[in-house]
């Protein structure tokens, strides 16, 4: 089977600009929760654009450009647009989810109309969903094949499970996969209020007794996949892997999932069988874990059917508790930082656990890291899923690199 190495990643979050800062945070148990919502604020656009590059581009893709920058660096890509890709431009693909796209240009926009103003001619492109996607492919240059995933919460996730099925379909030797979402607008804030969605607290605290909901955020996270074979050829480090993806749809409810976790169970056990494991290979899960009491429910049933007996011995956290809910980026967010969580061979903790609820009988990561079990003879796996609006399932199967 052909495997989807893991050469770069790059990440924009609540808790600062990069992969590092966001895992060696959340490891650290820092919260880049501020005032109940998990804004950038580390983010300078100036800091990564120039003037007319920002004017060009909504936050959402603001952030996903910064993060695809580090990226590819790090992939060995060489900067943007400096011509030292390492394949054929037509045999790199870019698939980046985002759950709403444009929302800020939208709502700006949509303001300047109603009071009269000229409304922008780059607001159509700076609003779609797939503009992030376009943005990164125009940046350095990708000209295989290229499009936006758009399923809610799932979206970033998606867009890897789609990377993944390029490379091995043969129309692409590398695949620039990713999520981003900068929907902190008065509108979302009233919409998700509106469906009693958000933490009323202002906190992320999921799995916790007391829950009330997700606290909002922004971000963007981009990796770089490639054939392993031709990675290791041209000398790359190789992060780890993606080893199988997985999906499926509740056809349950518009927003609420299904009560017993069978709809998201599906795309688990799709996932552990698209990478040839048993649900006892799995060494970490990365819980969508939004902190809203529905979804943690649905989401311990979607454990047990997926894993049985085998839950009980598997660390469970949510990245979630430390940044709030990215929305269509939490996906791509979620598969980098369990990257890093694989490579030092911990499982991250759940912030604000204090009390968790008896009746979600998981493992909890509480107070700090855990080390992973010892796994003799192959690498560590671990789980990372996101579960959206509108019934939408994903699951992601990665491997450490040794």
């Amino acid at each position: 089977m052909t495997r989807a190495a893991i050469t770069g990643v790059g990440a924009v979050t609540p808790l600062g600009v990069g992969a590092d800062a966001l895992f060696g945070g959340w490891t650290a148990g820092t919260s880049g929760i501020e005032d109940g919502e998990g804004a950038c604020r580390d983010f300078v656009v100036t800091d990564h654009l120039t003037k007319k590059e920002a004017r060009r581009a909504d936050r959402s893709s603001q952030l996903l450009l910064a993060a695809g920058d580090e990226a590819l660096a790090q992939a060995g890509w060489g900067a943007p647009r400096a011509g030292e890709l390492p394949y054929a431009p037509e045999r790199i693909a870019s698939i980046i989810g985002s759950g709403i796209g444009g929302f800020i240009t939208l709502t700006n926009n949509h303001a300047a109309l109603l009071e009269g103003k000229p409304v922008s001619p780059l607001a159509i492109p700076l609003l779609m969903a797939n503009g992030p996607t376009g943005q990164i492919a125009l940046r350095h240059g990708l000209l295989g094949p290229s499009w936006g995933t758009v399923s809610a919460c799932a979206a970033g996730a998606h867009a890897i499970g789609s990377g993944l099925r390029e490379l091995r379909a043969g129309t692409a030797d590398a695949v620039v996969v990713g999520g981003t979402e900068a929907a902190m607008v008065d509108l979302a804030r009233a919409g998700f209020g509106a469906m009693d969605a958000l933490s009323e607290t202002g906190q992320s605290r999921p799995f916790h007794k007391d829950r009330d909901g997700f606290v909002l955020a922004e971000g963007a996270a981009v990796l770089v996949l490639e054939l392993e074979d031709a990675a290791k050829a041209r000398g790359a480090t190789i992060l780890g892997y993606i080893e199988g993806v997985g999906s499926s749809q509740d056809a349950h409810h518009l927003t609420a999932p299904t009560p017993d976790g069978s709809g998201a169970s599906r795309a688990v056990i799709q996932a552990l069988a698209d990478a040839g494991i048993a649900a006892e290979d799995v060494d970490y899960v990365n819980a969508h874990g939004t902190g809203t009491p529905l979804n943690d429910r649905s989401e311990t049933g979607a454990m047990r059917i997926a894993l049985g007996d085998h839950l009980s011995k598997t660390p469970i956290s949510s990245l979630k508790s430390a940044i709030g809910h990215s929305l269509g980026a939490a996906g791509a967010i979620e598969a980098v930082a369990t990257v890093l969580a694989l490579r030092d061979r911990v499982a991250p903790p759940t912030l604000n656990l204090d009390v968790p609820d008896p009746e979600l009988d998981l493992l909890h990561v509480i107070g700090k890291p855990t080390p992973l079990r010892e796994t003799p003879g192959r690498a560590p796996h671990a789980l990372s899923t996101s579960f959206g609006f509108g019934g939408h399932n994903a699951c992601i199967v990665l491997g450490g690199a040794a």
